[in-house]
């Protein structure tokens, strides 16, 4: 990662229609997304490839990362920054076994122990949550607040650490002051009526005072 990311965005096509992915992608780059992940869950691997493959040249000429979320093989084919992997995705020896090492990759964790142990492996960022309940991890508790200060201080201090799940403009000022730094936005930013506003709105409140 070439800055300081603040604000990952995630292009979720349970939220999003595919034919409509260059348009929100555009409005999320320009609002000031820092990362931008395509998360297409149950999609045919042609349509996450064709989707991919429309929105990559945008992120390149913002120059801002793109992640694949899951299917590394693919990734390290289409030239994407990055893969994002879950907790049940594999190793961090496996990708990069596949993947080589000139891509990004990154975790998300559900736990302290989580977080630090994905440090530990060597994996580039993490995500951390939900915490929150959120529709886009159904079935998952929401972690809380209490351990955010602790992360930070363990894992965000060496590798980006984004905080996620169900975060969105209302309660950003509390996830920020439990002492977040970095967070992931989705369904508050795909759903708005202005995604550029709304995203750069957010951007703008991660800045530091």
């Amino acid at each position: 990662m070439t800055r300081d990311p603040c604000l990952y965005c995630i292009l979720d096509l349970g939220y999003v229609q595919a034919t409509a992915a260059e348009e929100v992608t555009a409005a999320l780059l320009a609002g000031g997304a820092d990362l931008l992940q395509l998360r297409a869950k149950s999609q045919p691997l042609a349509v996450i490839e064709s989707v991919a493959r429309r929105v990559l040249p945008l992120c390149r000429a913002a120059g801002v990362p793109f992640i694949l979320n899951d299917h590394p093989a693919l990734a390290a084919a289409l030239g994407a920054d990055g893969v994002h992997l879950g907790q049940d995705d594999g190793s961090l020896t496996e990708t990069r076994a596949l993947i080589g090492h000139g891509l990004l990759v990154g975790r998300s964790t559900h736990s302290l122990a989580q977080a630090r142990a994905a440090l530990a492996e060597g994996f580039d960022y993490i995500g951390f949550g939900p915490l929150y309940p959120t529709p886009t991890k159904a079935g998952r508790p929401a972690i809380g607040l209490g351990d955010i200060a602790m992360m930070e201080r363990d894992v965000g201090a060496k590798i980006p650490a984004f905080c996620i799940g169900g975060i969105h403009p209302g309660n950003l000022p509390q996830v920020l002051a439990a002492g977040a730094r970095r967070i992931v936005m989705v369904s508050a930013l795909l759903q708005a009526a202005d995604i550029r506003a709304a995203t750069r709105g957010v951007a703008t409140a991660l800045q530091p005072t």
